[in-house]
């Protein structure tokens, strides 16, 4: 059976709730591997929610249908503050990127009380600004960003990660909205171990499936290299997402 944009892999999945140092609680899922230990875990970062980015986004969603079953990777997904999906609704409102700090933070401190290995920040447009911004954190082990646009992010977010040396690849689309190769391959320089990769045909928001699987196989070929490429048959049990989204 080829795997499709609605396929729904084998996971353990729960519903969490993150709770923020300014008291908030933030509505969230985790999926986990079925009856094995991940190897890492992603950390996942929506785009704008004022643009109706949420935790649901479909790259983050088909990351979290199909990672622990392929690659045995762990996906924490949730709604930052004041952002709505299927999920429900965290509370707080929109804090332009600055409050979300605690719900880094939030989502950082849970992979640690629950014992998640080698925590990766997958930050997608929005998500990225907050990885960059707020994610240099020593439990991270890199960062992975899709369509960055570098609005909120600036230098002195770039030098603190480049004091890190810890990883940090950018997918950026050739007809991005935002912020294109060639420009980001320049605002990328104050991160010096920063790897900028051009994504020829892809758009700033990954429609299709040839970018969704690109998109995941650069993940969990820096993840898990073990499970790179990742297969586009399945073979096991699985079922549909009914639900499905832009």
């Amino acid at each position: 059976m080829e795997i499709r944009a609605t396929t729904v892999l084998p996971a353990v999945r729960r519903p969490i709730t993150l709770h923020t140092a300014d008291g908030l609680e933030l509505v969230g899922e985790l999926a986990l591997p079925e009856g094995r230990t991940p190897v890492a875990t992603l950390v996942c970062l929506h785009p704008l929610p004022t643009a109706e980015g949420m935790m649901d986004s479909h790259v983050l969603r088909k990351a979290s249908f199909r990672l622990p079953a392929l690659a045995d990777v762990a996906v924490l997904r949730f709604n930052t503050r004041g952002t709505t999906s299927r999920h429900g609704t965290s509370q707080g409102v929109f804090g332009e990127g600055e409050t979300e700090r605690h719900d880094v933070l939030a989502a950082i401190e849970f992979t640690e009380f629950e014992g998640l290995p080698e925590p990766w920040l997958l930050g997608w447009s929005f998500g990225t600004e907050l990885a960059l911004k707020w994610g240099a954190d020593p439990q991270v082990r890199g960062a992975l960003l899709l369509s960055p646009p570098l609005h909120r992010a600036d230098e002195s977010d770039l030098a603190a990660w480049a004091e890190t040396g810890k990883p940090v690849v950018a997918l950026v689309p050739e007809h991005d909205d935002y912020l294109r190769p060639d420009e980001a391959k320049e605002r990328f320089k104050p991160l010096t171990q920063a790897e900028v990769i051009g994504v020829e045909g892809a758009k700033h928001l990954w429609v299709g499936e040839p970018y969704v699987r690109r998109v995941l196989d650069e993940i969990v070929r820096r993840v898990n290299p073990e499970a790179y490429p990742l297969p586009t048959e399945w073979d096991g049990p699985y079922e549909k997402d009914v639900q499905t989204l832009a």
